[in-house]
Protein backbone atom coordinates (compact mmCIF):
# COMPACT_ATOMS: atom_id res chain seq x y z
CA UNK A 1 0.00 0.00 0.00
CA UNK A 2 1.53 2.99 -1.02
CA UNK A 3 0.40 6.01 0.98
CA UNK A 4 1.99 8.66 -1.31
CA UNK A 5 3.61 12.01 0.94
CA UNK A 6 3.23 12.24 4.74
CA UNK A 7 2.69 15.99 6.71
CA UNK A 8 0.92 17.13 9.50
CA UNK A 9 -1.76 18.98 9.46
CA UNK A 10 -1.95 21.71 12.64
CA UNK A 11 -4.40 23.52 13.64
CA UNK A 12 -3.42 26.67 14.81
CA UNK A 13 -4.34 30.03 16.83
CA UNK A 14 -2.18 32.07 14.53
CA UNK A 15 -1.05 31.62 11.06
CA UNK A 16 1.57 34.52 11.14
CA UNK A 17 2.60 33.55 14.51
CA UNK A 18 3.22 29.41 13.27
CA UNK A 19 4.48 30.35 9.42
CA UNK A 20 7.40 32.67 11.75
CA UNK A 21 7.78 29.57 14.09
CA UNK A 22 8.14 27.06 11.67
CA UNK A 23 10.52 29.35 9.90
CA UNK A 24 12.75 29.07 12.51
CA UNK A 25 13.03 25.21 11.96
CA UNK A 26 14.37 26.36 8.46
CA UNK A 27 10.54 25.72 7.03
CA UNK A 28 9.60 27.78 3.59
CA UNK A 29 6.15 28.34 2.33
CA UNK A 30 5.00 25.85 -0.71
CA UNK A 31 1.55 26.72 -0.89
CA UNK A 32 -1.36 28.08 0.46
CA UNK A 33 -2.65 31.44 1.06
CA UNK A 34 -2.08 32.75 4.32
CA UNK A 35 -5.14 35.48 3.98
CA UNK A 36 -7.55 32.54 3.37
CA UNK A 37 -5.61 30.79 6.98
CA UNK A 38 -3.69 27.82 5.45
CA UNK A 39 -0.26 27.40 3.96
CA UNK A 40 2.11 24.32 3.43
CA UNK A 41 6.00 24.42 4.26
CA UNK A 42 8.93 21.72 3.55
CA UNK A 43 11.97 21.36 5.07
CA UNK A 44 13.49 18.79 3.22
CA UNK A 45 11.57 16.14 3.05
CA UNK A 46 9.27 17.20 5.91
CA UNK A 47 5.86 18.88 5.22
CA UNK A 48 3.47 20.58 7.52
CA UNK A 49 0.12 22.39 6.67
CA UNK A 50 -1.03 24.78 8.93
CA UNK A 51 -4.59 25.73 9.09
CA UNK A 52 -5.77 28.55 11.24
CA UNK A 53 -10.07 27.46 11.94
CA UNK A 54 -10.75 25.28 9.83
CA UNK A 55 -10.37 22.10 11.79
CA UNK A 56 -10.50 21.95 15.27
CA UNK A 57 -7.58 19.17 15.84
CA UNK A 58 -4.80 18.23 14.12
CA UNK A 59 -4.74 15.63 11.39
CA UNK A 60 -2.17 13.25 9.89
CA UNK A 61 -2.27 13.42 5.85
CA UNK A 62 -0.84 11.42 3.54
CA UNK A 63 -1.25 12.29 -0.41
CA UNK A 64 -1.41 9.01 -2.09
CA UNK A 65 -1.81 8.46 -6.44
CA UNK A 66 -5.03 6.44 -5.69
CA UNK A 67 -7.28 6.88 -2.33
CA UNK A 68 -9.51 4.55 -3.27
CA UNK A 69 -7.29 1.54 -3.42
CA UNK A 70 -6.10 2.40 -0.15
CA UNK A 71 -9.85 2.55 1.22
CA UNK A 72 -10.90 -0.64 -0.37
CA UNK A 73 -7.66 -2.14 1.32
CA UNK A 74 -8.08 -0.80 4.63
CA UNK A 75 -12.04 -1.49 4.22
CA UNK A 76 -11.20 -5.26 3.39
CA UNK A 77 -9.37 -5.40 6.78
CA UNK A 78 -12.52 -4.24 8.75
CA UNK A 79 -11.03 -0.36 9.16
CA UNK A 80 -14.15 2.34 9.22
CA UNK A 81 -14.05 5.48 8.00
CA UNK A 82 -15.76 8.88 8.63
CA UNK A 83 -15.37 10.48 5.31
CA UNK A 84 -15.58 7.43 2.31
CA UNK A 85 -14.19 8.58 -1.09
CA UNK A 86 -16.71 7.58 -3.90
CA UNK A 87 -15.53 4.48 -5.32
CA UNK A 88 -17.70 4.65 -8.73
CA UNK A 89 -15.52 8.34 -9.46
CA UNK A 90 -11.75 8.93 -10.59
CA UNK A 91 -9.47 12.04 -9.67
CA UNK A 92 -8.71 13.72 -6.86
CA UNK A 93 -10.95 12.77 -3.75
CA UNK A 94 -10.42 11.93 0.00
CA UNK A 95 -11.07 9.72 3.01
CA UNK A 96 -10.90 10.51 6.37
CA UNK A 97 -11.11 7.94 9.56
CA UNK A 98 -9.70 7.89 13.26
CA UNK A 99 -7.17 5.87 14.60
CA UNK A 100 -7.73 3.87 18.07
CA UNK A 101 -6.55 6.99 19.76
CA UNK A 102 -8.79 9.51 18.33
CA UNK A 103 -6.64 10.94 15.77
CA UNK A 104 -7.70 12.22 13.19
CA UNK A 105 -6.02 10.52 9.20
CA UNK A 106 -6.80 12.12 6.10
CA UNK A 107 -5.88 10.43 2.74
CA UNK A 108 -5.92 13.26 0.14
CA UNK A 109 -5.61 12.45 -3.24
CA UNK A 110 -5.15 15.37 -5.65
Amino acid sequence: MELGTFSVSLAVKDIKVSRAFYEKFGFQVIGGEEAQNWLILRNGEAKIGLFQGMFPDNILTFNPTDVRAIQKSLKAQGITFTLEADEATTGPAHASLLDPDGNAILIDQF
